[in-house]
């Protein structure tokens, strides 16, 4: 079954699910250290998939990132 322009752009809409791999090229950082930000809670939200995958929303992971952001005075 080949896919609609309106299934296409219905897909285009959604919010982007990022892989750890992702995350990690994206922040560059090791797996490791993202281990141990999960184990302090200091990582954006995400989803255990059944097959034990994590995905992370795109609109997740930039609002994690922007409440890092510091002001300097």
């Amino acid at each position: 079954m080949t896919p609609t322009s309106a299934t296409v752009n219905a897909h285009a809409g959604r919010s982007k699910l990022m892989t750890l791999q992702e995350v990690y090229e994206e922040l560059g950082i090791s797996k490791s250290t993202w281990n141990d930000w999960k184990n302090k809670g200091r990582t954006p939200r995400f989803l255990k998939l059944p097959n034990n995958q994590v995905r992370i929303k795109r609109a997740d992971f930039e609002k994690w990132l922007a409440q890092l952001e510091e002001v300097s005075v």
